[in-house]
């Protein structure tokens, strides 16, 4: 049975790898200006002599392409592990407060700070990302500490408190958006539906870190993960340090998600569906599901980051909203469902 369980995992990882690098190549190719797989394979081999072509590959497809392929993988295997540590398999990184948080420290910064300060170059573009992380984090934090009992962090009180610290945040951040100026508030919006306009190398960059430093770290934790799935009492008479290492967990997943979300905006439903079709794929256990969570997950931002750029052309749907269009039925189904079992 094992040995078909993993030779079931091979052939679902295989086939959704090649359907990454399929949606890639036709990312690469396909836009405003048209290219045949030809000219994108010599132009990413530095064998093309079109110049356009290298500027409209490396400094807008490409990097948008890679923004959605990391935070895409980030997303779902965060959400993977929430689920688990909450025993909610409705459950989403969403919950923990990271994008309220995000989002209102972005909208603070715009409506505050920003023409208060005097920076250029790299340091600019950055500025915003750098509030958004510090404000997912920290809303994480809050919402942990607000979150905890006398043996933890409690997984229910958790998923209670995010969502009322969420709205909480969410009503600021409305309110400060409509006091700004039309053009601030275009920008606001734009960032809060979440998008990759503004996708560059710079922010590839800035991810790599965390995704070096905290996924491998995630991704050896999967034997700890199946043991979460039981109840509290069950674990300590097992001898795990069920408060020391669910924290351990939640905040790791908070990394990951708060770098993604910070650059991207609010992108919404990618840690709720993809470890559901990873887990109905490939079974329970985790050293088959976490990893088919990220390729899910990757997958789906960049479908409806393709959708979202080419379907409204030369208008572009930011990618947030597609997978909110994907996402809200599939979640009312899960609901369905729930309820006849």
């Amino acid at each position: 049975m094992d040995n078909h369980s993993q030779a079931r995992y091979i052939s679902t990882m295989s086939i959704g790898i090649i359907l990454i690098l399929l949606i890639v190549g036709i990312g690469l190719t396909y836009g405003e200006l048209r290219l045949s797989w030809m000219d994108m394979m010599s132009t990413l081999l530095h064998r093309s002599n079109d110049s356009s072509h290298y500027i409209v590959i490396f400094q807008f497809r490409l990097p948008r392409i890679v923004l959605g392929l990391l935070i895409g993988a980030t997303l779902g295997i965060a959400g993977a592990v929430v689920q688990s540590l909450t025993r909610n398999p409705l459950a989403d990184p969403g919950i923990l407060g990271i994008n309220a948080g995000a989002g209102m420290f972005i909208v603070l910064f715009m409506f505050l700070i920003r023409d208060q300060i005097d920076i250029t170059g790299n340091v600019a573009i950055m500025m915003m990302p750098l509030f958004g992380m510090i404000g997912g984090l920290l809303a994480a934090l809050l919402i942990f500490l607000l979150a905890k009992d006398q043996n933890g962090l409690n997984p229910q009180r958790l998923i209670l408190v995010g969502i009322a610290i969420t709205t909480g945040f969410s009503a600021v951040t409305l309110y400060a958006s409509l006091k700004m100026n039309p053009q601030d508030f275009e920008k606001a919006a734009s960032w809060l539906s979440g998008n990759f306009n503004s996708a560059n190398w710079l922010f590839v960059l800035s991810m790599l870190p965390w995704i070096i430093v905290l996924l491998p770290w995630l991704l050896c934790q999967t034997r700890l993960l199946d043991v979460m799935r039981l109840g509290d009492h069950t674990l300590l008479s097992l001898g795990v340090p069920l408060r020391k290492k669910r924290s351990q967990l939640m905040f790791i997943s908070v990394g990951l998600v708060a770098a993604g979300v910070a650059i991207s905006g609010s992108i919404g439903f990618v840690g709720l569906i993809a470890p559901h079709m990873a887990t109905r794929l490939v079974g329970l256990a985790h050293r088959r599901a976490l990893p088919l969570s990220g390729v899910i997950g990757a997958l789906l931002v960049l479908i409806a980051d393709f959708i979202g750029r080419t379907l409204f052309s030369p208008a572009q749907l930011p990618v947030g909203i597609v997978l909110s269009i994907i996402g809200a039925p599939y979640f009312v189904w899960l609901l369905s469902r729930r309820r006849q079992v």
